[in-house]
């Protein structure tokens, strides 16, 4: 695996997550019941992976490149919060509104996706490749969400189909690819801040986003789902397969 480059690793990621966003569009359109069921438990599954990366691996080698990144983490926290709470604020518009609103918060969220495997890849393969499994992995439920918010706004089925998949899906390479010729000359110490303000971002959506969600449907097995992720992303830091 490590004969790929950088670019190639952050290329496949991001690529990847744009088709398995484009699965969970075509799962909750054709396959409504299948769809909804294992929602829940990808996104616990997604978070126990983005907390154990963040906490156990990806802020801690941040802290080593710059001993401010723990205040660039907070910066990510709390940029993340306070765009969820613009956004709701937002969205106690009329249906329409709420739904195109919706849906520019989810798109913003994956264009930060997108950023976040550019810059983890370009910290080590380890990293990239733990928070981008976790990233691809609520993709799935993320196409779902957008296209709901967008059937709550009253766009048609079809329409919804498409535009949460250009909405959620495309803008995920797009953000990194974007940045890519940007981060690739960076020094170690500005990377190391750029991983804190990711680590941030990722401690907020598997934390106060992806769990809480999850959990208002509260089902069977949910929390297993979730300790599964954890063990999952320990088990490859400690053993450092890669």
């Amino acid at each position: 695996m490590t004969q790929f480059t950088t670019f190639q690793w952050i290329a496949v990621f991001a690529l990847i997550s744009a088709i398995v966003n484009g699965s969970g569009i075509l799962a909750i359109i054709y396959r409504e019941e299948l769809a909804k069921k294992y929602k829940t438990y990808l996104m616990c599954f997604a978070a126990g992976i983005l907390i154990s990366t963040s906490l156990t691996l990806a802020l801690p080698r941040a802290l080593e490149a710059n001993q401010n990144a723990g205040y660039i983490a907070l910066i990510g926290f709390l940029f993340m919060f306070f765009s969820n709470k613009s956004i709701k604020h937002v969205t106690k518009q009329k249906e329409l509104a709420f739904g195109v609103t919706a849906a520019e918060g989810v798109g913003i969220h994956s264009f930060v996706d997108g950023i976040t495997y550019t810059i983890t890849f370009n910290v080590s393969v380890l990293i990239g490749f733990l928070a981008g499994t976790g990233l691809v992995i609520h993709e799935f439920a993320e196409g779902v969400i957008t296209y709901l918010f967008l059937i709550k706004g009253g766009v048609s089925k079809r329409n919804a189909g498409i535009y949460a998949f250009l909405i959620a899906g495309l803008t995920t390479p797009l953000g990194a690819f974007v940045v890519y010729p940007i981060v690739g000359n960076l020094n170690q110490s500005t990377l190391g801040l750029l991983l804190g303000f990711v680590s941030g971002v990722l401690i907020y959506v598997s934390a106060a986003h992806l769990l809480p969600e999850a959990q208002e449907k509260d089902k069977k097995h949910s929390n297993l789902a979730f300790i599964i992720g954890v063990l999952l992303a320990l088990f490859i830091v400690l053993t450092k397969i890669l």
